[in-house]
């Protein structure tokens, strides 16, 4: 009897999905340590400060027997709390609604890639980056236009006139990471105002991974996006408790932004995947 043959196929997007770089390194890491050998990681952002004590504290009151879903945009109690700490970081007046809790920054990320981007799309970024932001670009189908850095320059932002050069009919946004991540990079003001001109004038987004702010020395002044005049509409910023609280595997970030109009929208992937964990929000908003 004669047997079809079958090959299992998958999709073009996960083939050209790239391996986390952060994560392949694991494995050597893991057989270190096996062996007795101190590894010190510097893989990964992950604090080696403790975690503050309040929230373990806290965590011991937050319900074990019955943890119902929670609202797909976050807790209230959580968003007004975080109401008060972005005026208190950035000098930001925002309300509950500008804000929407996720599942870690990586999420937030995810989430503004869909909302601003058909595939093709262009978002700029200057380079070295985030590693794992090439990944959300795969998922989404988004072209990242990479724009390099100096080492001699102190990495900082390019020349608007580079930006200028690159910005297509496709551009749809330019992903910062401010304080930088890898670089430790901290942004002017001015370059940042700079960019923000650059937005308006070519009607793109902003998306600011501000996940670091915590983790700028004595001497340097930091800036948000948030503070932008004339940019209110056009700005995203992802954010994450992992590195203010040495939280990483709490999984809890948030997506920020004054354009409403943008943020309903997001909410309907948040309410494809239903909540954000419920129990970290309350121990967070403790």
């Amino acid at each position: 009897m004669w047997h079809k043959e079958f090959f299992m196929k998958f999709s073009e997007r996960i083939l050209s999905m790239p391996a986390s770089p952060i994560r392949r390194l694991m494995p050597y890491a893991d057989s270190a340590k096996e062996r007795g050998i101190e590894v010190y990681h510097a893989n990964i952002g992950q604090p080696d400060i403790k975690a503050p004590d309040c929230l373990a504290t806290a965590m011991q009151q937050c319900a074990t027997d019955y943890v119902p879903y929670g609202p797909s945009a976050g807790l209230m109690s959580y968003r007004k709390a975080l109401v008060k700490y972005y005026q208190s970081a950035t000098g930001a007046e925002l309300k509950p609604e500008n804000i929407l809790v996720t599942t870690a920054g990586s999420e937030a990320l995810l989430f503004s890639f869909m909302a601003l981007c058909n595939p093709g799309d262009e978002i700029i970024v200057p380079e070295p980056f985030y590693a794992n932001v090439a990944g959300f670009a795969c998922e989404t189908g988004v072209k990242l236009v990479a724009l390099p850095t100096k080492f001699e320059e102190g990495f900082a932002l390019p020349d608007p006139s580079v930006f200028a050069s690159v910005i297509s009919d496709r551009t749809r946004a330019v992903y910062i990471c401010n304080p930088g991540n890898p670089t430790g990079i901290v942004y002017t003001r001015e370059s940042l105002l700079a960019l923000a001109e650059l937005a308006k004038q070519h009607d793109f987004f902003l998306i600011g991974d501000e996940v670091y702010r915590e983790f700028v020395y004595p001497g340097t002044t930091w800036c948000s996006l948030l503070s932008l005049p004339g940019v209110e509409d056009r700005v995203i910023v992802v954010d994450s408790v992992s590195k203010r609280y040495s939280l990483c595997g709490a999984r809890i970030g948030c997506l920020v932004s004054r354009n409403t109009e943008l943020l309903a929208l997001i909410l309907k992937l948040g309410q494809a995947r239903l909540c954000p964990p419920t129990n970290e929000q309350h121990m967070l908003t403790y």
